[in-house]
C-alpha cells in the first residue's frame, strides 16, 4: 500500500500516524465491528480503518471540539471552504491554494521563511481576536493550519499562544479537508472526550470489537507527551492486561528505544503479545531534521492474518 492511497487528517497533528498508515493498515484486523481509539489525536489511524462505527475519544477538549465543529460540515464541504476563505481575506493571509501567494521580492529575501514573515501580523491578529472570543471555532483550526508545527497550544491563562509557522493553506490542506469531510459523511461516528480508562471502561464491547492506541510516547520530547509519565505507562499497560482477557482485540503504537533512553516497561510487557518493527525513522520534536536511531513498534493481541 503506498501513502498516496492514504487520507491524511485535515490537522496535521503532531504525533499523527499518518506516514506509518501503509504499514500499520496491514496489521489491522481484516473484519472491524466497532473501532474503537481512545487517543485519536488528529485521526489519520480512524480515516485509513474500516469499522462499522467508529467510537473515538481524547483528552484534549480543544482536539475533539474542532473534530466535532469540522464535523458540521460533513454534507456540505463548500460552505466550510468558503467560510475558511473569508476569514483567510479578512486578515489578509496566504493561500497558495488559490493562488493568493507570497510576493516575490519577500521570497527572495527571506527564501526559507518567506510564509512566516509574510503571514505573521496577520496571524497575530487572528490568535488576538481568537483569544478574545473563543466561540469562533473555526479561528482554532486556521490558527493551528498557520501555526509552527501544526500545534495546538495554551498557556496558563487559557490563551492559545503558538507562534506563526512557515506554511499556509495549500494543496494538502484543502485536500485533507474534502477527504475528512467525506469519510464523516459516510460513516457513523462519535467523539468522546475524557481520560482513556474511563471511556474505555463505559464501553460494552461486542464481538468483533477492536481497539487501536496511539497513546503519549513516554521516551520522546514531543510537547503533547509532557502529562505522561512511568506510573500512567504501566498503569495502560496493565488495562490492557485486562482487556485482553476479557477477549477484546487490540493494537498500540510506541517507541521502545529512542535517542539512547529505553521503555524498559512497555518493553518487557509487549514480549507477552505480539511485536511488530514499524519503519518510522522517528523525527526529533526539537529538530526536525534530525533522525535519530530508535525502535518504533506496533504491538498487537492477535496474529496478523
Amino acid at each position: 500500500m503506498d501513502r498516496k492511497d492514504i487520507i491524511r487528517s485535515p490537522f496535521f497533528y503532531v504525533g499523527d500516524k499518518y506516514k506509518l498508515m501503509p504499514q500499520l493498515k496491514k496489521l489491522f484486523p481484516k473484519d472491524i465491528n466497532n473501532y474503537i481509539e481512545p487517543f485519536v489525536g488528529g485521526g489519520s489511524s480512524f480515516l485509513n480503518s474500516v469499522g462499522k462505527k467508529y467510537v473515538l475519544n481524547d483528552i484534549d477538549y480543544n482536539i475533539i471540539l474542532l473534530h466535532k465543529e469540522l464535523g458540521k460540515y460533513a454534507d456540505k464541504p463548500k460552505e466550510l471552504i468558503e467560510k475558511l476563505y473569508n476569514i483567510i481575506d479578512f486578515y489578509g493571509l496566504s493561500c497558495s491554494y488559490r493562488g493568493i501567494n507570497v510576493p516575490e521580492e519577500i521570497k527572495k529575501k527571506y527564501v526559507k521563511t518567506y510564509y512566516s514573515k509574510y503571514n505573521k501580523n496577520a496571524y497575530l491578529k487572528m490568535k488576538q481576536d481568537y483569544n478574545n472570543d473563543k466561540n469562533n471555532v473555526l479561528l482554532l483550526y486556521l490558527l493551528l493550519i498557520y501555526g509552527f508545527n501544526h500545534m495546538i497550544r495554551f498557556n496558563s491563562r487559557g490563551e492559545f499562544n503558538l507562534p506563526v509557522g512557515n506554511v499556509d493553506f495549500n494543496k494538502n490542506v484543502y485536500t485533507a479537508l474534502i477527504n475528512y469531510l467525506d469519510f464523516r459523511k459516510n460513516n457513523e461516528i462519535t467523539f468522546e472526550n475524557t481520560d482513556y480508562k474511563e471511556f474505555l471502561n463505559n464501553i460494552q464491547f461486542e464481538e468483533g470489537d477492536y481497539i487501536f492506541l496511539d497513546p503519549p510516547y513516554l521516551i520522546s520530547m514531543s510537547e503533547y507527551n509532557k502529562l505522561w509519565n512511568d506510573k500512567k505507562e504501566i498503569e495502560l499497560c496493565q488495562f490492557l492486561d485486562e482487556l485482553d482477557v476479557k477477549g477484546v482485540k487490540f493494537g498500540i503504537t510506541n517507541l521502545i528505544y529512542h535517542k539512547g533512553k529505553e521503555n524498559e516497561t512497555f518493553s518487557d510487557w509487549s514480549k507477552k503479545y505480539n511485536v511488530y518493527n514499524v519503519n518510522s525513522n522517528y523525527i526529533s520534536f526539537n529538530d526536525n531534521t534530525v533522525k535519530s536511531s530508535s525502535r518504533e513498534v506496533f504491538v498487537t493481541n492477535y496474529k496478523k492474518q
